[in-house]
């Protein structure tokens, strides 16, 4: 009786931490086609950066602002269920996103009802609003966020998955913050430039130059943010390990490590 609690206790641990990634990611997604300005928030003028040369100012995507979180969830789920967990729960992720962009597709091509457009057809200003065409413009745009962001993300949450422990290989449990950090760094390199270029380049109309100015500043907005909420995987790990009981939390990821060093060859097939 004593190892079924445990067990119940990990498999709801997965399923959470599961959830809160799943979640924050498919809400980056749909809604991370408008670009904002931290410049107008904070009422200040265009600031104008040159960093490496390029003069870019404190615009980006608002699903950047949440995507930390994301690899905060990948990370603790590294931790104590290994790059098998990381890489399940990324496939079942990218698998949502997609089943939501089939979802999305269809619901934009269906033809809407009169009195809809009707009732919605003058903005808060008195100004004439083809309340379809918003529809479709936000939601198709966001469409080309999904297939830019599908080919990254997969990409970037392996290779963090693979550098998370690679990093873990060297230190051992100490240094936590450094196989975090260290594989946001990398991993995010990918994720910050592969998806402007192929949601607003490729299948939009940004140039190579704004790609490359936006995803600089989101990278290091990412970076940054990983930085800083370091110490809220300590938290976790203080939080899990109270949660499972040490022994129960120190078994766990034990495990996860001896799975990441176990060769698929080695298997009996």
């Amino acid at each position: 009786m004593s190892e079924i609690v445990p067990l119940k206790k990990k498999t709801f641990l997965y399923l959470l931490l599961a959830s809160f990634f799943i979640t924050n990611a498919l809400i980056a997604e749909l809604g991370g086609v408008k670009i904002f300005s931290l410049e107008k928030i904070l009422g200040i003028p265009p600031l104008q950066l040159n960093i490496f040369g390029v003069v870019t100012d404190l615009n980006m995507s608002v699903g950047v602002l949440i995507w930390p979180v994301v690899f905060v969830f990948s990370d603790i789920i590294n931790e104590y269920f290994g790059k098998t967990g990381v890489r399940r729960i990324s496939f079942i992720t990218a698998g949502m996103v997609g089943y939501s962009f089939i979802i999305i597709l269809i619901w934009t091509g269906m033809p809407p009802a009169d009195f809809w457009l009707k009732l919605n057809g003058i903005d808060n200003l008195g100004r004439p609003l083809d309340i379809n065409y918003a529809y479709s413009t936000i939601f198709r745009a966001g469409l080309g966020i999904i297939v830019g962001s599908l080919t990254a993300f997969l990409v970037s949450q392996l290779i963090d998955a693979y550098v998370f422990h690679y990093f873990k290989k060297l230190t051992g449990h100490r240094f936590l913050w450094l196989r975090s950090t260290g594989s946001t760094v990398i991993s995010q390199v990918i994720d910050s430039f592969v998806i402007l270029f192929i949601a607003f380049y490729f299948l939009g109309n940004w140039s190579l130059e704004q790609v490359f100015r936006v995803g600089l500043i989101q990278y290091i907005y990412k970076i940054s943010l990983a930085i800083l909420l370091t110490p809220v995987i300590y938290l976790a790990h203080l939080a899990i390990d109270a949660y499972l009981g040490k022994e129960s939390s120190d078994q766990i990821i034990e495990e996860a490590d001896r799975n990441w060093e176990r060769k698929p060859h080695n298997k009996v097939l």
